[in-house]
């Protein structure tokens, strides 16, 4: 117990309070619901993202979107299944990088994405080879 005494020559009784030890609290800042699905309405159509049975399938060059994949798709209330990289694409004549594939699945009924993959989506990724 900590004592607190005042230094003012005043009629207030010294209070006693008690040691409380306050866990420490992380505090995430997560995406909201509408821009996670704006988010994920935008990769529809830039074809990367696409529906396949009840997935849905992102692939992208970069890892950091598949971290704000992850996270649009928490948000929404899906899980992500897995990251797998897929291969090496060429950008440009000299260089090549690695392509990586999250697949996640949503199955929430408040959502419309599928429905918005049919309108505006692809069957295939942007990154796809086959002609």
């Amino acid at each position: 117990m900590k004592v607190f005494t005042t230094s003012l020559d005043s009629k207030v009784p010294d209070v006693k309070v008690p040691d409380v030890k306050v866990p420490d609290a992380k505090v995430e800042a997560s995406m909201l619901p509408p821009a996670a699905q704006k988010k994920l309405q935008s990769w529809i159509r830039s074809r990367h993202l696409i529906c396949s049975g009840n997935f849905f399938v992102f692939e992208t060059v970069d890892y950091s979107a598949i971290e704000r994949f992850t996270e649009s798709i928490e948000s929404l209330g899906g899980t992500l299944i897995g990251v797998t990289p897929i291969g090496k694409i060429w950008m440009g004549d000299h260089r090549r990088v690695v392509l990586y594939q999250a697949k996640a699945s949503l199955h929430t009924p408040c959502h419309d994405l599928k429905q918005y993959w049919i309108k505006y989506g692809s069957f295939r990724t942007r990154f796809d080879e086959r002609i």
